[in-house]
C-alpha cells in the first residue's frame, strides 16, 4: 500500500457514508452486510467498537504488525482506536459474505457494560489470535446477531437499549466461552507456545540479559514469542492456572534456589545476578514464594 496513514472514523454515521451505503438506522449501534461493501486496501481507525465474521476476501489483513488470511468462521474483535489495516486484491472475483457489528462506546452510557466491556480480554488480541468458530458456535453468534438486528429495525422504546445490551453481553458471554474452547482444542499450537515460553525463560535466565536488562517484563516475553500479551495470558491461565507474570517468577525462584544451594553467594549478590536492583525485593518476593526468606532456604541444605 502507498499510504498507510490511518483513516480516522469517528461515528457510525460516517462509516456508513464512506462505505457507500445508507445512513443507519440507530446512530449508535448498527449491523452491516459484509457483502454490500466495495472491497478496497486501507488503514482505518475506529471510534467505536467492532465485532466481525468476514469471509471470502481476496487479501489480508493488518492488526499492528500482525499479519492474518482471511478465512471461514473467523471471528475478530476491535476497541476504540485500534489500528486495521487491510489489503485486498481488487480485481479478484467477489464471493465475500458476513458482517460487522458496530458499536460506538456512548450506546453503553448508563448502563453496566460502560465499564465491563474492557474486561472481556479479547478486544487486545491480535488479528491473529481471532476467533476460530465451528459451524454450531457460529450459528449460535449468528442468532445473536439477528436478534440484534430486528430489534433495532422494530420501532425503538425505552425498553430497546436494554434488550440490545443484554444481547451484546450474551453475544460477549459466548464468545468467551468460545475461547476457552480453543485454548484446550487448539492443543498442538497452543502446547508450542508454552515450550517456547519455557525456552525463552530458560536461555533469559542463563545468559547476561538479566545484569543488562533486568527482570524480563510481560510485554518483551509476548513480543519475542510473537503474540499479543493478553492472549498469552489468557492461554496460560487456562492451560496452567498461572498468568505470564507468575512464570516469569516461578523461573526467577527455581533460579535463585539454584544459585542459593549451589553456590555461596551472598543473598545480596544472588540478587543482583537476578536483575533485582534492591536484594530486599528480591528477598520479600523470594518469601511469599516459598514462605522462607533466601538465608533460610539456604540453611536448610546444611
Amino acid at each position: 500500500m502507498a499510504n498507510t496513514t490511518p483513516t480516522k472514523i469517528k461515528t457510525i454515521s460516517e462509516f456508513h457514508r464512506l462505505s457507500g451505503l445508507p445512513q443507519p438506522e440507530h446512530p449508535l449501534i448498527s449491523i452491516v452486510d459484509y457483502s454490500l461493501i466495495k472491497p478496497e486496501s486501507k488503514s482505518v481507525l475506529f471510534d467505536f467498537y467492532s465485532i466481525s465474521i468476514k469471509r471470502g476476501v481476496h487479501g489480508k489483513m493488518f492488526y499492528g504488525q500482525q499479519q492474518y488470511d482471511f478465512d471461514n468462521g473467523i471471528l475478530f474483535f476491535l476497541a476504540p482506536n485500534q489500528v486495521l489495516r487491510v489489503e485486498v486484491d481488487e480485481h479478484a472475483p467477489s464471493n465475500r459474505s458476513g458482517w460487522i457489528l458496530l458499536i460506538h462506546p456512548d450506546f453503553f452510557w448508563n448502563t453496566p457494560l460502560a465499564k465491563t466491556i474492557r474486561q472481556y480480554e479479547y478486544f487486545d488480541y491480535s488479528i491473529h489470535e481471532a476467533l476460530f468458530l465451528s459451524e454450531k458456535e457460529e450459528a449460535t453468534i449468528n442468532n445473536i446477531i439477528q436478534n440484534i438486528q430486528q430489534e433495532y429495525h422494530s420501532n425503538i422504546d425505552k425498553f430497546s437499549q436494554n434488550i440490545i445490551i443484554s444481547q451484546i453481553e450474551t453475544l460477549l458471554n459466548y464468545s468467551e466461552r468460545f475461547y476457552q474452547r480453543q485454548f484446550i482444542t487448539r492443543k498442538i499450537s497452543n502446547h508450542q507456545v508454552l515450550d517456547r515460553l519455557e525456552e525463552l525463560l530458560a536461555d533469559y535466565f542463563t545468559n547476561d540479559e538479566l545484569l543488562s536488562k533486568g527482570l524480563p517484563t510481560v510485554q518483551y516475553i509476548a513480543d519475542t514469542l510473537n503474540i499479543s500479551s493478553g492472549y498469552l495470558s489468557s492461554l496460560l491461565k487456562v492451560l496452567t492456572g498461572q498468568s505470564t507474570q507468575q512464570h516469569i517468577h516461578n523461573k526467577l525462584i527455581e533460579k535463585a534456589k539454584e544459585k542459593l544451594s549451589t553456590t555461596t553467594l551472598s543473598v545480596s549478590e544472588i540478587a543482583y545476578e537476578l536483575g533485582f536492583e534492591h536484594s530486599q525485593s528480591f528477598s520479600k518476593l523470594f518469601k511469599s514464594k516459598t514462605n522462607l526468606s533466601p538465608l533460610e532456604f539456604r540453611q536448610s541444605f546444611n
